[in-house]
């Protein structure tokens, strides 16, 4: 099965994602890092503790005390950890862009990519999700779920990078597919392709196509 009936195949059975729920291409940015090893539901919770003390803002964020988005955060686990992270990302971005994203993600993705990966604790993963859903630039972003998904399908990949050529060689290079594809590879995951739980025997993609 090639990687556009797969994406046809999903969007059929869980129907459209409008995937990253976000009001700002910043709150993106923050959830990102936030919902690295935990649910999202918590993620959630922890940006409207943010909300709530005005801190969903890069200089807001960029000169808070550790303490006070600890407290913001606690909820999501590691919360010391990404803490730190948010503060970081948010002075780099206040510092050297001004806070101006626009400014930020309008430069070429390579660059803007490299700079987000020597950020400390922002892998692959959380760089390619903020490009792709903060910035709008065509890049897939591989998770977990992905990983699992392809394995069953029989796509041999090593690493990340390579994973994530073989879906933007095969792919048309179009940002909106990209952001919809991964959502629904994430609901695959969640619903079917569970790493202890696997529903194999429902997985929309073993099912047989409908007359």
């Amino acid at each position: 099965m090639d990687l556009l009936s797969v994406y046809q195949r999903l969007l059929n059975h869980f129907g459209p994602q409008g995937w990253w729920p976000a009001e700002t291409p910043f709150e993106v940015i923050v959830g990102a890092i936030l919902t690295q090893q935990t649910a999202w539901a918590n993620v959630e919770k922890a940006i409207q503790n943010l909300k709530r003390q005005g801190l969903l803002d890069v200089h807001a964020l960029a000169t808070a005390s550790l303490g006070r988005i600890e407290e913001c955060v606690r909820c999501t686990g590691f919360y010391r950890q990404k803490a730190a992270r948010l503060a970081d990302v948010s002075r780099y971005l206040a510092e050297k862009w001004g806070g101006d994203l626009d400014r930020f993600f309008a430069q070429p993705l390579e660059e803007a990519r490299k700079e987000l990966l020597a950020l400390k604790g922002v892998g692959f993963e959380t760089a390619d999700s903020i490009l792709l859903y903060a910035g709008g630039k065509p890049i897939f972003p591989v998770d977990a779920y992905t990983v699992r998904m392809c394995r069953c399908l029989g796509i041999e990949a090593k690493g990340y990078e390579e994973l994530r050529a073989y879906f933007e060689e095969r792919l048309p290079r179009d940002v909106e597919l990209y952001k919809e594809f991964h959502a629904l590879i994430v609901e695959l995951g969640k619903n079917y392709c569970r790493k202890n739980d696997p529903r194999c025997s429902k997985c929309p993609l073993r099912q047989k196509r409908q007359k």
